[in-house]
């Protein structure tokens, strides 16, 4: 069994230290003595895996060996901030290409932060050398590539948590021990979850030469290769389908996952969805601007709503859930909630945790979340844990596939114009080969689907 040594003086002054024991059980900061230093590479090393990084060095003893992006500029760039913010002070060993990194070092820990048409093969590939898995959400872009990274880490044994932290955020948890499991809202009936932010990136560049720096080819893997119209990074890869799932994909899944958390939610037994591009119709994204998600459970429906356009219908809760029983509503947010009970009684407001007096490098870091790291730091040591325990974290894998690929057959029911109903035994489309057909995307040659 792995031991861990959590940096027992930066994280006990965290606001986040009581929800480690409560959630974690009193032994939870006794990962003393460690038998070794947590190898740890990174693949991705653009703006979310840095952050990931960061939040893992903070609370334990890790020595991150090797790096891993197709830019070279930003993978030197993230070398030097590693340098300067781990305690050994060294340089990891910088690459172009994963299976080379994986293939030279015997890794503890993988963190994959690429784009999310690269988080399967990355990630079954990492499991195959030994490593551990921290994948960001979504974990794929078609649900087969899901299938099969949940039957790799059963197969490696290993554990693989998923960057869905709003289950390790302080005031969510809170919520769901105080309110939900408390009984605050009597029978739960439906569930709103909504985006209203204006973050879908649209607009005409020219196609020009890829640059020197840039190995666009690998960038693009066994996706389709698209025309180089600058660097793809951040925001703009995100606006086509060829690299992901649109909204759905990217702000559906956290706000899904955290009510199937609370509610204690499986698969949905039916999805259907409507949307498009009806007010964007300007520039190159192909990804839908309004889009409307239906997920149906026993007695219960949650709806999914976004635009990229207008105003949000609560300006206090842009991208949110609300949760209604019968006794009262549950509304959440990355920010805050608040309860709001059925007639007399008292209402319950919880802000944000920050820790920012805590970690003070949290502050000066580029284009930090300043409200999610505290969930993340506890999202690692959750990661930690389930290692140690040789255990299931509690964002597994497989909680992150049903999240995942259930925002992804929203997609397919908008593609087809119906309802779709997914077998995750037989893996299909109940009555639709059409559909059936949809669940594996076609890979680029010479890239092979993990399914096949």
């Amino acid at each position: 069994m792995t031991q861990f040594n959590i940096n027992r003086r930066h994280f006990l002054k965290g606001a986040t230290a009581s929800l480690v024991l409560s959630s974690l059980g009193a032994h939870a900061l006794d990962f003393l003595h460690p038998a070794k230093t947590l190898r740890v590479g990174l693949i991705g090393a653009g703006w979310y895996g840095k952050s990931d990084l960061f939040r893992l060095i903070q609370i334990a003893p890790v020595e991150v060996i090797a790096l891993c992006d197709v830019d070279s500029n930003m993978l030197k760039e993230a070398g030097d901030m590693v340098s300067k913010r781990q305690k050994s002070g060294k340089t990891p060993r910088l690459y172009a290409d994963y299976r080379k990194m994986l293939a030279e070092h015997e890794l503890d820990i993988v963190l994959i932060g690429s784009p999310d048409h690269w988080h399967a093969l990355q990630a079954i590939e990492a499991m195959k050398a030994g490593a551990h898995v921290y994948v960001q959400k979504p974990i794929s872009v078609d649900v087969l590539e899901g299938e099969a990274m949940v039957a790799a880490a059963r197969k490696y044994n290993r554990v693989v948590q998923v960057g869905t932290q709003r289950k390790s955020t302080p005031h969510l948890i809170d919520a769901k021990k105080n309110i939900i499991d408390a009984g605050l809202l009597g029978k739960v009936s439906h569930v709103e979850l909504c985006c209203y932010y204006h973050m879908r990136a649209n607009g005409n560049p020219a196609v020009q030469a890829v640059p020197d720096f840039l190995d666009y080819e690998m960038w693009t893997g066994p996706a389709p290769l698209r025309p180089y119209d600058g660097l793809p990074h951040t925001r703009w890869w995100r606006t086509f389908m060829e690299y992901g799932n649109g909204i759905m994909g990217d702000m559906c899944i956290h706000m899904l996952d955290t009510a199937r958390w609370m509610l204690q939610l499986g698969w949905p037994k039916r999805i259907s969805s409507t949307g498009g591009i009806y007010v964007q119709k300007e520039g190159k994204s192909n990804i839908a601007d309004t889009q409307t998600a239906l997920f149906e459970y026993d007695d219960l429906t949650c709806v999914w709503q976004h635009r990229t356009w207008g105003t949000p219908v609560d300006p206090d809760y842009p991208w949110a859930m609300k949760i209604f029983g019968d006794k009262g509503t549950l509304m959440a947010s990355t920010m805050r909630y608040d309860f709001v009970p059925q007639g007399k009684g008292e209402k319950i407001h919880k802000d944000v945790v920050y820790e920012k007096e805590k970690y003070p490098e949290d502050v000066n870091e580029p284009r930090i979340e300043l409200n999610a790291a505290p969930a993340t730091r506890l999202h690692m040591v959750n990661f930690l844990e389930a290692i140690a325990k040789n255990g299931r974290p509690i964002a597994d894998i497989e909680e992150g596939h049903i999240s995942t690929a259930s925002c992804i057959i929203a997609n397919l029911s908008m593609q087809t114009g119906r309802p779709l109903v997914y077998d995750p035994t037989q893996k299909i489309i109940v009555g639709d080969r059409e559909a059936t057909a949809l669940l594996q995307r076609p890979y680029r040659q010479p890239w092979q689907h993990p399914a096949k």
